[in-house]
């Protein structure tokens, strides 16, 4: 039996010269790049738990999410995505005060401001509030509250170029209750500080209402 023998490599090819799969660098590098996810609509929803926030995109995309806390503020980065609400708004959407203990909910897609601080968000706050009512006695049914509320030091724009103060406010009330109906007073801001409530540029800082005597009636059913 005759085997043939394999011919003698005469020429060593160059590196160059050879076919080889990308590498990893190569394929990131080469690799397009990632389409803009455009957000329609958002919505801030009371749930059982807290707040949710519902963006939605114009193909059904499903986005993605890097969630950071920083004090008090929950941030949701979300890569490659742009506004593009019906209503006109290109950058930010604001929610403000969608649930108790929630000051605001933005969303901004520009990315020069990723990674500062939302305005008027404070890193800061606390409230305390108490209320007695009367239970015997000729003057049952006379009662009165009172709280303090802190907020600090928040940013005034998105590109955090100032700063709010803080500020700490006294709030009132006094109030009488029989069978079902309810008569009061309350007292906002009881020592009349001056402070600023908000803000959304350097023209554009709004102060907190002055002293302020608010009657009310109210019946239960």
């Amino acid at each position: 039996m005759h085997r043939e023998q394999p011919a003698p490599i005469t020429k060593i090819p160059y590196l160059s010269e050879i076919d080889h799969l990308l590498t990893n660098a190569e394929k990131l590098v080469q690799s397009p790049t990632p389409e803009l996810v455009h957000i329609i609509g958002v919505k801030a929803n009371p749930t059982a738990k807290g707040v949710e926030i519902i963006s939605q995109t114009s193909l059904g995309e499903q986005l993605q999410v890097l969630n950071r806390s920083t004090g008090n503020n929950f941030i949701a980065d979300i890569p490659n995505a742009q506004l593009s609400l019906p209503t006109g708004e290109a950058y930010t959407f604001r929610s403000e005060k969608p649930l108790a203990g929630i000051t605001e909910i933005t969303e901004d897609t520009r990315p020069e401001y990723k990674g500062n601080q939302p305005n008027n968000v404070a890193r800061n706050s606390a409230s305390l509030w108490t209320t007695y009512e009367i239970q015997t006695g000729g003057l049952k049914g006379f009662g009165f509250a009172g709280g303090l509320f802190f907020v600090g030091d928040r940013q005034g724009d998105l590109p955090n170029t100032f700063t709010l103060p803080s500020y700490v406010r006294t709030d009132a009330a006094i109030f009488y209750r029989r069978d079902n109906w309810q008569v009061g007073l309350n007292f906002k801001n009881l020592f009349d500080v001056y402070y600023f409530e908000s803000a959304n540029s350097e023209n554009g800082v709004f102060p907190g209402a002055p002293f302020t005597v608010l009657g009310t009636v109210s019946w239960q059913f």
